[in-house]
């Protein structure tokens, strides 16, 4: 069984929706039967690179609201993170452009250890509140992954794997994500925001009962509540 899982490494969601994915793979046993891969989604291309801006500075100008209230949005989601184990720092998030961190997933990739890379960023960023846009810490990651850290700096100083980023992100005009997480299970059902994990479970178990057939895409879960889009998350 095939996941596609669009997501962009600064949506608080996605962490979450893959905690839930994880849960349903676990109760369903399908864990070891899946084959998972991330795709790249950009909230925002634009964001400068090591601004060292909080987030909750960033949400505030970005919404026009105190800081107050910024920092009250990111608890809010903070709590969410709790029911599925994730510890969320927000006074330690910055904003960070993830173009890089990206195409650091797609270099793994071909060692292996995408999924690994997927994991450290998330858990780096929104636990750790590690800047995720600046080299030093991508090579750390690399490092700890088990990568070449010569291969990965000679790799993010080039434009290695930036064609395979921009092919995601029109893949995914095609299909029609207009936010994230997005979850896409053998190009045949979808789950869209960090869903329940009984909406996961659902899609999971269809696909294993109907393997290999391939129809229409269909949307489990209709109601995007808890994800990102370009203009925000739902905060």
């Amino acid at each position: 069984m095939n996941i596609e899982i669009w997501s962009d490494y600064v949506c608080p969601f996605c962490y979450i929706g893959k905690r839930r994915l994880e849960e349903a793979l676990t109760e369903t046993g399908l864990t070891e039967k899946v084959e998972v891969q991330f795709k790249t989604y950009l909230l925002d291309p634009n964001t400068p690179v090591a601004s060292g801006q909080s987030l909750i500075e960033g949400l505030a100008a970005k919404f026009s609201v105190s800081k107050v209230e910024a920092e009250n949005m990111l608890k809010n989601i903070e709590e969410q993170a709790k029911t599925v184990g994730l510890h969320y720092q927000v006074n330690k998030m910055k904003t960070a452009n993830t173009i890089d961190a990206h195409r650091l997933t797609k270099f793994a990739s071909q060692h292996g250890k995408d999924l690994q890379v997927a994991e450290r960023l998330m858990h780096g960023y929104f636990e750790e509140g590690e800047q995720i846009d600046i080299e030093e810490v991508l090579l750390a990651i690399a490092e700890e992954v088990g990568l070449d850290t010569e291969q990965a700096k000679a790799m993010l100083r080039s434009d290695d794997f930036t064609e395979e980023v921009q092919r995601d992100i029109e893949e995914a005009r095609e299909i029609g994500i207009k936010g994230v997480p997005f979850f896409v299970f053998n190009s045949k059902y979808s789950v869209s925001g960090s869903q329940s994990r009984e909406a996961f479970v659902e899609a999971l178990e269809k696909v294993a009962q109907e393997e290999g057939v391939k129809p229409i895409l269909q949307v489990l879960g209709t109601d995007s509540a808890g994800q990102c889009d370009d203009g925000s998350c739902d905060l």
